[in-house]
């Protein structure tokens, strides 16, 4: 069941015209056709600036496969005294060659991220530079282990995703595909639906005293404004939008708009891929004084 089937209500579907603008041709498989790309950027980069060749060689170049690429890198940025780069390679390289919907969820993260952040200079840029995609698959190797009730080594997952990255997603939490995410506090019971744009410092957190279920829950096609924050067992519908530095306290109807602290609803289409954060303004001034 993916993270958008376990929603409370089930969402409508995404907009059935969209295509991403990184879209592998149809004769390709996502997977191999994106491992293509970030090799010839990474031949590129190395021939253009001597001095990451080494890096881009040990990283990408040596290795026959994304999540080869993935494991290693990933291994190398969280590893530290106690937790030791061969261990941790051991450890991502098996859940991605045992479970393919996590491969091939990083695969449509790189898609969202090459498609929706203009400031990505490539595949492999956010391969490997971007601490939100970086987190993102990290945390679902951690939640592969919270699964297997590896419930002690996911925790100290967590942590040096958080220590390394500045993201923090408890690794009971359930994250979709087709993710883009900057910053972000994602609570333990909160559930995060496909193709969902999280910009920086956004917090999904319970309300200080609920047990339980007790984090939101977030839709397919949402945009998440920076700085906003959604307390408690909240709905976020599919493809509504949450303003920047917005406070939700309740349940947003899909396709709508949240904005303000409380925040309030007004009227808005699929922001989760158009990425569009300023449509809202001049609707939110007409509420102002």
């Amino acid at each position: 069941m993916t993270a958008g089937q376990q929603l409370r209500h089930a969402p409508p579907s995404l907009h059935p015209d969209f295509v991403p603008a990184y879209a592998p041709p149809e004769s390709d498989s996502d997977e191999s056709w994106v491992w293509s790309q970030i090799k010839a950027e990474a031949r590129r980069d190395a021939d253009d600036e001597p001095a990451l060749a080494s890096f881009l060689y040990a990283t990408v170049l040596s290795h026959p496969s994304l999540e080869r690429s993935l494991a290693f890198h990933l291994a190398n940025k969280l590893c530290s005294s106690t937790l030791v780069s061969t261990l941790l390679y051991d450890l991502f390289v098996g859940s991605l060659a045992a479970h393919p919907t996590i491969r091939a969820a990083a695969v449509a993260d790189l898609l969202a991220v090459r498609s929706r952040d203009p400031a990505c200079a490539g595949f492999s840029h956010c391969l490997l530079n971007y601490k939100g995609f970086l987190a993102v698959q990290a945390h679902r190797v951690a939640h592969v282990l919270w699964a297997q009730n590896r419930r002690a080594l996911a925790l100290a997952l967590q942590s040096r995703v958080a220590e390394v990255f500045a993201v923090d997603i408890h690794p009971a939490a359930t994250i979709g595909k087709g993710i883009l995410l900057d910053a972000a506090v994602i609570g333990e019971t909160a559930v995060v639906g496909d193709n969902v744009s999280i910009l920086h410092h956004v917090t999904l957190g319970g309300t200080g005293n609920a047990v339980g279920d007790r984090h939101p829950k977030i839709g397919d096609g949402v945009l998440i404004g920076a700085g906003a924050t959604i307390l408690g067992n909240v709905l976020i519908g599919a493809s509504a939008k949450i303003g920047a530095g917005s406070v939700v306290l309740i349940d947003v109807p899909a396709t709508s708009t949240a904005v303000g602290n409380p925040a309030r609803l007004i009227d808005d289409d699929i922001p989760g891929e158009s990425m569009d954060h300023t449509s809202f303004i001049q609707q939110w001034s007409n509420y102002t004084i």
